[in-house]
Protein backbone atom coordinates (compact mmCIF):
# COMPACT_ATOMS: atom_id res chain seq x y z
CA UNK A 1 0.00 0.00 0.00
CA UNK A 2 3.36 2.18 0.70
CA UNK A 3 4.10 2.14 -2.55
CA UNK A 4 0.77 2.49 -4.48
CA UNK A 5 0.65 5.52 -2.17
CA UNK A 6 4.18 7.02 -3.31
CA UNK A 7 3.78 6.14 -7.34
CA UNK A 8 -0.20 6.44 -7.32
CA UNK A 9 -1.16 9.02 -4.32
CA UNK A 10 -3.48 10.79 -7.04
CA UNK A 11 -5.55 7.45 -7.51
CA UNK A 12 -4.76 6.42 -3.57
CA UNK A 13 -6.56 9.80 -2.66
CA UNK A 14 -9.39 8.97 -4.98
CA UNK A 15 -9.81 5.54 -3.97
CA UNK A 16 -9.80 6.68 -0.42
CA UNK A 17 -12.48 9.74 -0.72
CA UNK A 18 -14.37 6.74 -3.00
CA UNK A 19 -14.09 4.17 0.63
CA UNK A 20 -15.22 6.86 2.77
CA UNK A 21 -18.30 8.59 0.73
CA UNK A 22 -19.45 4.31 0.80
CA UNK A 23 -19.21 3.78 4.28
CA UNK A 24 -20.72 7.30 5.29
CA UNK A 25 -23.68 6.34 3.19
CA UNK A 26 -23.79 2.72 4.90
CA UNK A 27 -23.55 4.42 8.55
CA UNK A 28 -26.54 6.45 7.39
CA UNK A 29 -28.43 4.09 5.85
CA UNK A 30 -27.97 1.86 9.56
CA UNK A 31 -29.08 5.22 11.51
CA UNK A 32 -32.26 5.47 9.60
CA UNK A 33 -33.14 1.86 9.84
CA UNK A 34 -32.33 1.83 13.42
CA UNK A 35 -34.51 5.24 14.10
CA UNK A 36 -37.59 4.11 12.55
CA UNK A 37 -37.53 0.57 13.88
CA UNK A 38 -37.31 2.33 17.13
CA UNK A 39 -40.57 4.21 16.84
CA UNK A 40 -43.32 2.10 18.12
CA UNK A 41 -40.93 1.74 20.93
CA UNK A 42 -40.75 5.52 21.35
CA UNK A 43 -44.15 5.98 21.31
CA UNK A 44 -44.44 3.08 24.02
CA UNK A 45 -42.39 4.18 26.47
CA UNK A 46 -41.91 7.82 25.76
CA UNK A 47 -45.12 9.56 25.03
CA UNK A 48 -44.56 12.96 27.29
CA UNK A 49 -41.52 13.37 25.46
CA UNK A 50 -43.11 12.89 22.16
CA UNK A 51 -45.68 15.39 23.01
CA UNK A 52 -43.74 17.78 23.89
CA UNK A 53 -41.74 17.82 20.43
CA UNK A 54 -45.42 17.94 18.92
CA UNK A 55 -45.55 21.43 20.97
CA UNK A 56 -42.34 22.37 20.46
CA UNK A 57 -42.24 21.68 16.19
CA UNK A 58 -45.63 23.47 16.28
CA UNK A 59 -45.50 26.73 18.08
CA UNK A 60 -41.62 26.72 19.04
CA UNK A 61 -39.66 27.59 22.26
CA UNK A 62 -37.56 30.71 23.33
CA UNK A 63 -37.80 33.77 21.25
CA UNK A 64 -39.51 31.36 18.28
CA UNK A 65 -42.76 30.84 20.46
CA UNK A 66 -43.33 34.61 20.38
CA UNK A 67 -43.88 34.62 16.56
CA UNK A 68 -45.57 30.83 16.75
CA UNK A 69 -42.58 29.23 15.63
CA UNK A 70 -43.42 26.73 12.29
CA UNK A 71 -46.91 26.91 12.12
CA UNK A 72 -46.05 30.49 11.19
CA UNK A 73 -43.59 30.43 9.10
CA UNK A 74 -44.42 27.87 7.00
CA UNK A 75 -48.58 29.28 6.60
CA UNK A 76 -46.74 33.05 5.61
CA UNK A 77 -44.26 31.13 3.58
CA UNK A 78 -47.05 29.46 1.45
CA UNK A 79 -49.06 32.02 2.10
CA UNK A 80 -47.33 34.40 -0.41
CA UNK A 81 -45.75 31.76 -2.53
CA UNK A 82 -49.40 31.71 -3.47
CA UNK A 83 -49.50 34.97 -4.05
CA UNK A 84 -46.65 34.94 -6.25
CA UNK A 85 -48.60 32.13 -8.54
CA UNK A 86 -51.67 34.02 -8.80
CA UNK A 87 -49.99 37.21 -10.07
CA UNK A 88 -47.67 35.01 -12.28
CA UNK A 89 -50.33 33.00 -13.57
CA UNK A 90 -52.74 35.99 -14.32
CA UNK A 91 -50.11 37.80 -16.11
CA UNK A 92 -48.71 34.98 -17.89
CA UNK A 93 -52.24 33.81 -19.11
CA UNK A 94 -53.88 37.18 -19.93
CA UNK A 95 -50.93 37.42 -23.24
CA UNK A 96 -52.47 34.68 -24.71
CA UNK A 97 -56.07 35.72 -23.66
CA UNK A 98 -56.93 33.17 -21.09
CA UNK A 99 -56.65 34.56 -17.55
CA UNK A 100 -59.80 33.18 -16.61
CA UNK A 101 -57.44 30.01 -16.11
CA UNK A 102 -55.57 31.21 -12.93
CA UNK A 103 -57.82 29.24 -10.73
CA UNK A 104 -56.32 26.47 -12.78
CA UNK A 105 -52.61 27.49 -11.65
CA UNK A 106 -54.16 27.60 -8.21
CA UNK A 107 -55.21 23.79 -7.80
CA UNK A 108 -53.45 22.02 -9.96
CA UNK A 109 -49.79 24.16 -9.43
CA UNK A 110 -50.32 24.83 -5.30
CA UNK A 111 -51.40 20.97 -4.76
CA UNK A 112 -48.68 19.28 -6.74
CA UNK A 113 -45.37 21.30 -6.41
CA UNK A 114 -45.35 24.08 -4.96
CA UNK A 115 -47.29 23.88 -0.83
CA UNK A 116 -45.57 20.35 -0.53
CA UNK A 117 -41.66 21.58 -1.88
CA UNK A 118 -42.40 25.47 0.59
CA UNK A 119 -43.55 23.32 3.58
CA UNK A 120 -41.13 20.85 3.31
CA UNK A 121 -37.93 23.74 2.85
CA UNK A 122 -40.04 25.39 6.23
CA UNK A 123 -39.43 22.51 7.70
CA UNK A 124 -35.72 22.11 7.58
CA UNK A 125 -34.78 25.49 8.12
CA UNK A 126 -37.22 25.38 11.00
CA UNK A 127 -37.36 22.17 13.12
CA UNK A 128 -35.02 19.96 11.42
CA UNK A 129 -31.83 22.93 11.85
CA UNK A 130 -33.61 23.06 15.67
CA UNK A 131 -33.13 19.21 16.12
CA UNK A 132 -29.49 19.41 14.56
CA UNK A 133 -28.48 21.83 17.03
CA UNK A 134 -29.88 20.17 20.01
CA UNK A 135 -28.81 17.01 19.34
CA UNK A 136 -25.37 18.07 18.48
CA UNK A 137 -24.84 20.59 21.36
CA UNK A 138 -26.12 17.46 23.52
CA UNK A 139 -23.30 14.75 21.57
CA UNK A 140 -20.59 17.39 22.20
CA UNK A 141 -21.35 18.51 26.10
CA UNK A 142 -21.41 14.15 26.35
CA UNK A 143 -25.02 14.53 27.30
CA UNK A 144 -26.05 11.47 25.50
CA UNK A 145 -23.07 9.31 26.51
CA UNK A 146 -24.35 10.28 29.87
CA UNK A 147 -28.41 8.74 29.18
CA UNK A 148 -26.55 5.50 27.85
CA UNK A 149 -24.30 5.58 31.04
CA UNK A 150 -28.13 5.80 32.75
CA UNK A 151 -29.03 3.01 30.43
CA UNK A 152 -31.67 5.18 27.99
CA UNK A 153 -31.01 4.32 24.82
CA UNK A 154 -30.54 6.75 23.09
CA UNK A 155 -31.58 6.77 19.58
CA UNK A 156 -35.40 5.59 20.67
CA UNK A 157 -35.67 8.51 23.09
CA UNK A 158 -33.78 11.24 21.58
CA UNK A 159 -34.33 10.19 17.53
CA UNK A 160 -37.47 8.05 16.89
CA UNK A 161 -39.51 10.91 19.21
CA UNK A 162 -38.65 13.75 17.08
CA UNK A 163 -39.17 11.48 14.25
CA UNK A 164 -42.67 10.72 15.32
CA UNK A 165 -43.25 14.04 16.57
CA UNK A 166 -42.55 15.18 12.41
CA UNK A 167 -44.90 12.83 11.36
CA UNK A 168 -47.79 14.11 14.35
CA UNK A 169 -47.44 17.66 13.72
CA UNK A 170 -46.61 17.62 9.57
CA UNK A 171 -50.88 16.83 9.15
CA UNK A 172 -51.86 19.98 10.69
CA UNK A 173 -49.22 22.19 9.96
CA UNK A 174 -49.66 20.98 6.01
CA UNK A 175 -53.17 21.51 6.53
CA UNK A 176 -52.67 25.06 6.96
CA UNK A 177 -49.81 25.82 4.88
CA UNK A 178 -51.97 24.22 1.89
CA UNK A 179 -55.09 26.85 3.31
CA UNK A 180 -53.18 29.80 3.07
CA UNK A 181 -51.64 28.32 -0.39
CA UNK A 182 -55.50 28.85 -1.59
CA UNK A 183 -56.63 32.39 0.19
CA UNK A 184 -53.45 33.99 -1.05
CA UNK A 185 -54.00 32.49 -4.79
CA UNK A 186 -57.97 33.78 -4.49
CA UNK A 187 -57.31 36.91 -3.19
CA UNK A 188 -55.07 38.30 -5.30
CA UNK A 189 -56.94 36.92 -8.51
CA UNK A 190 -60.00 38.05 -7.28
CA UNK A 191 -59.91 41.02 -5.58
CA UNK A 192 -56.48 42.48 -6.30
CA UNK A 193 -56.67 41.69 -10.18
CA UNK A 194 -60.57 41.77 -10.40
CA UNK A 195 -61.54 38.72 -11.77
CA UNK A 196 -64.97 37.39 -11.13
CA UNK A 197 -65.20 34.99 -8.49
CA UNK A 198 -67.37 32.60 -10.39
CA UNK A 199 -64.90 32.21 -12.88
CA UNK A 200 -61.86 31.75 -10.66
CA UNK A 201 -64.07 29.20 -8.55
CA UNK A 202 -65.32 27.32 -11.63
CA UNK A 203 -61.88 26.81 -12.98
CA UNK A 204 -60.15 25.98 -9.46
CA UNK A 205 -62.99 23.63 -8.59
CA UNK A 206 -62.42 21.79 -12.05
CA UNK A 207 -58.90 21.37 -11.58
CA UNK A 208 -59.05 20.43 -7.68
CA UNK A 209 -58.55 16.66 -7.84
CA UNK A 210 -59.24 15.08 -4.64
CA UNK A 211 -56.57 12.85 -4.87
CA UNK A 212 -54.11 15.51 -5.55
CA UNK A 213 -54.61 16.48 -2.26
CA UNK A 214 -54.18 12.68 -0.37
CA UNK A 215 -51.06 12.57 -2.40
CA UNK A 216 -50.05 15.67 -1.39
CA UNK A 217 -50.25 14.85 2.27
CA UNK A 218 -48.65 11.76 1.83
CA UNK A 219 -45.72 13.63 -0.04
CA UNK A 220 -45.80 15.97 2.56
CA UNK A 221 -45.48 13.22 4.97
CA UNK A 222 -42.63 11.60 3.64
CA UNK A 223 -40.65 14.72 3.24
CA UNK A 224 -41.08 15.42 7.22
CA UNK A 225 -39.23 11.87 7.74
CA UNK A 226 -36.46 12.56 5.40
CA UNK A 227 -36.30 15.64 6.57
CA UNK A 228 -36.25 14.51 10.37
CA UNK A 229 -33.72 11.44 9.58
CA UNK A 230 -31.15 13.85 8.04
CA UNK A 231 -31.24 16.22 10.87
CA UNK A 232 -30.76 13.75 13.55
CA UNK A 233 -28.42 12.54 12.22
CA UNK A 234 -26.08 15.32 12.11
CA UNK A 235 -26.68 16.74 14.89
CA UNK A 236 -26.59 12.61 16.82
CA UNK A 237 -23.01 12.48 15.19
CA UNK A 238 -21.33 15.69 15.29
CA UNK A 239 -18.54 16.05 16.84
CA UNK A 240 -15.76 18.91 17.31
CA UNK A 241 -17.33 21.50 20.13
CA UNK A 242 -19.57 24.20 19.19
CA UNK A 243 -18.02 24.63 15.53
CA UNK A 244 -18.71 20.90 14.78
CA UNK A 245 -22.43 21.54 15.91
CA UNK A 246 -22.35 24.92 13.01
CA UNK A 247 -20.61 22.79 10.23
CA UNK A 248 -23.57 20.11 11.40
CA UNK A 249 -26.31 22.20 11.13
CA UNK A 250 -25.04 23.61 7.74
CA UNK A 251 -24.48 20.28 6.63
CA UNK A 252 -27.76 18.55 7.08
CA UNK A 253 -29.97 21.35 6.16
CA UNK A 254 -28.12 20.94 2.43
CA UNK A 255 -28.48 17.77 2.38
CA UNK A 256 -32.37 17.95 3.42
CA UNK A 257 -33.08 20.53 0.65
CA UNK A 258 -31.86 18.21 -1.85
CA UNK A 259 -34.45 15.36 -0.37
CA UNK A 260 -36.90 17.81 -0.22
CA UNK A 261 -36.68 18.50 -4.14
CA UNK A 262 -35.70 14.70 -4.48
CA UNK A 263 -38.88 13.48 -3.01
CA UNK A 264 -41.39 15.54 -4.98
CA UNK A 265 -39.54 14.75 -7.98
CA UNK A 266 -39.87 11.02 -7.33
CA UNK A 267 -43.54 10.94 -6.16
CA UNK A 268 -44.51 13.08 -8.97
CA UNK A 269 -42.78 10.95 -11.40
CA UNK A 270 -44.55 7.86 -9.66
CA UNK A 271 -47.66 9.39 -9.34
CA UNK A 272 -48.68 11.58 -11.63
CA UNK A 273 -46.32 10.12 -14.45
CA UNK A 274 -44.06 11.85 -17.06
CA UNK A 275 -47.02 13.59 -18.58
CA UNK A 276 -48.33 14.97 -15.71
CA UNK A 277 -52.03 13.18 -15.91
CA UNK A 278 -53.81 16.06 -16.46
CA UNK A 279 -57.51 14.77 -15.36
CA UNK A 280 -60.95 16.99 -14.35
CA UNK A 281 -62.87 16.79 -11.69
CA UNK A 282 -66.37 17.17 -12.80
Amino acid sequence: MAVMSWRFPRAVRRMTRASSTVDRVGEQALFFGRALATVPRALMHYPKETVRLVAEISMGTGALAVIGGTVVIVGFLTLFTGGIIAVQGFSSLGNIGVEALTGFFAAFINVRIAAPTIAGIGLAATIGAGSTAQLGAMRVSEEIDALETMAIPSIPYLVSTRVLAGMIAIVPLYSLAVIASFVASRFATVVLYGQSAGVYDHYFTTFLIPTDILWSFVQAIVMAIAVMLIHTYYGFTAGGGPVGVGVAVGNAVRASLVAVVTVTLLISLAVYGATGNFNLSG
